[in-house]
């Protein structure tokens, strides 16, 4: 991988513009038409010399934006060249369609060839695409110059190397990229969408209000979630826990709160998770104790960021819910 081109200039596709470019690469920036697309350009040079009087972006980021982006006239000037393609135009199946069409037919035959989307199917868009086993989803967190987490998603025509390849690059570049498979939402919007989903209908039921719900997520098991997944969160808490308050929930708000089965599997045969040495995952004598004990530290750290973000004279506000 050489050269990137990124379609979309917008908010995503910027970011990940800056970030290729942050790393070396020569990035090429394209929009519907080139006075967006130079725009867009003028917009992250700005952006990033912001970044880097705040600290956030490392010295000299700003030159490097600037040298590194350029902005295309077309779709058709910025991939004629590309090693790897980002589509990251607006979640339309018709526009990315088109979008995919016209990358496909101006871009070399040796070219990867990848779509931002966070929902739509990989398998359907690759039949927009020319030479499909050169296309892959890949969906980039917001913001992305600054969530580490990539999810990569091969529809079964994608070759095994593409796949290795973007997957090398996007570590190359600081990100933690992870497979997914191709199904709505992939992974992480079908957990995030869900968890909306349950605050909207207890701030609709008049159960508490949007602040509070913000709140407590924040200084709850969302306190935890930077540093352990929901998998190693339940180990931790004990699974026989986790079961019985599945029941009570399930008893009460019915079926979408039924035991899944791979819990009440775990939690019959005596698996509980770290205080029983297995659960989701297995635990070696004395790992147990390590993970307690640097669980205590890492939160014990981050409330301490925490407290020093609220107080910092450089104006950032976290409100208890935020």
């Amino acid at each position: 991988m050489k050269r990137i081109a990124i379609v979309g200039s917008g908010y995503m596709g910027g970011g990940m513009a800056q970030v290729f470019a942050l790393a070396g690469y020569p990035c090429s920036l394209a929009d519907v038409d080139e006075d967006t697309a130079r725009t867009g350009r003028r917009r992250l040079v700005a952006e990033a010399d912001r970044f880097e009087s705040a600290g956030l972006f490392p010295a000299g980021a700003s030159d490097r934006v600037a040298a590194n982006i350029l902005a295309a006239a077309s779709i058709e000037e910025a991939v004629t060249e590309a090693d790897y393609i980002a589509e990251v135009v607006p979640e339309d199946l018709n526009v990315k369609g088109v979008t995919l069409k016209r990358i496909g037919r101006a871009a070399p035959s040796r070219a990867i060839i990848a779509t931002n989307t966070s929902a739509i199917s990989i398998s359907t868009l690759a039949a927009f695409v020319v030479n499909p086993e050169r296309f892959l989803g890949v969906h980039w967190m917001n913001p992305a110059p600054f969530v580490p987490s990539v999810e990569i998603i091969p529809s079964a025509q994608t070759s095994r190397e593409v796949v290795d390849v973007v997957e090398a690059m996007l570590d190359g570049v600081g990100k933690v990229p992870t497979r997914a498979s191709d199904s709505a939402g992939f992974v992480a919007n079908r957990l995030q969408f869900a968890l909306f989903r349950e605050a909207a209908l207890i701030v609709e039921e008049g159960l508490s209000t949007t602040q509070s719900v913000d709140e407590i997520v924040s200084n709850s098991f969302g306190f935890r979630l930077p540093f352990f997944g929901p998998f190693a969160i339940a180990d931790m808490a004990g699974l026989d826990v986790y079961a019985g308050a599945f029941a009570t929930l399930e008893a009460t708000l019915g079926d979408r709160f039924s035991t899944p089965e791979s819990l009440h599997s775990l939690v019959q045969a005596g698996n509980l998770g770290v205080k029983s040495g297995a659960g989701y995952a297995n635990y070696e004598a004395g790992s147990a104790a390590e993970l307690v004990a640097g669980r205590d530290r890492a939160y014990v750290a981050l409330e301490s960021l925490r407290r020093d973000l609220r107080s910092s004279a450089m104006g950032v506000d976290l409100a208890p819910g935020g």
